[in-house]
């Protein structure tokens, strides 16, 4: 009960001061849309890995580092898509965004085939 308490603690602070890290860094950028990246992914992944090292070791945070950066790709080149069809074929953002989702989880499996 103590560990998960102090586990818990420890996730609240370092995930507290990593995200302050990087809500400090996204007021330097500018347009504010492309600053909020930088609010919650990267900081939690962080914090989550700082943990991850402490309670289980760099072997085990390597694979979970990998792991996110094989979740990572997929998003990004589903990103990617949504946004050209937005800006050249403009259709409303919840079509681009449904449409488009079987590009994310086929990339995604595709690249789970690879690495496994």
């Amino acid at each position: 009960m103590h560990a998960e308490i102090g586990e818990l603690l420890a996730r609240f602070l370092i995930g507290g001061v990593i995200v302050s890290f990087f809500a400090v860094l996204a007021e330097m950028f500018r347009p504010k849309s492309f600053a909020g990246l930088f609010g919650a992914a990267p900081s939690i992944a962080l914090a989550t890995l700082g943990i991850t090292i402490a309670q289980y070791g760099k072997a085990y945070a390597a694979i979970e580092s990998r792991s996110m950066i094989c979740g990572a790709i997929p998003f990004l080149l589903y990103a990617a898509c949504v946004s050209w069809m937005l800006i050249h074929l403009k259709p409303r953002a919840l079509a681009a965004t449904v449409f488009l989702m079987p590009v994310w989880f086929g990339a995604s499996f595709a690249l789970w085939l690879v690495v496994r």
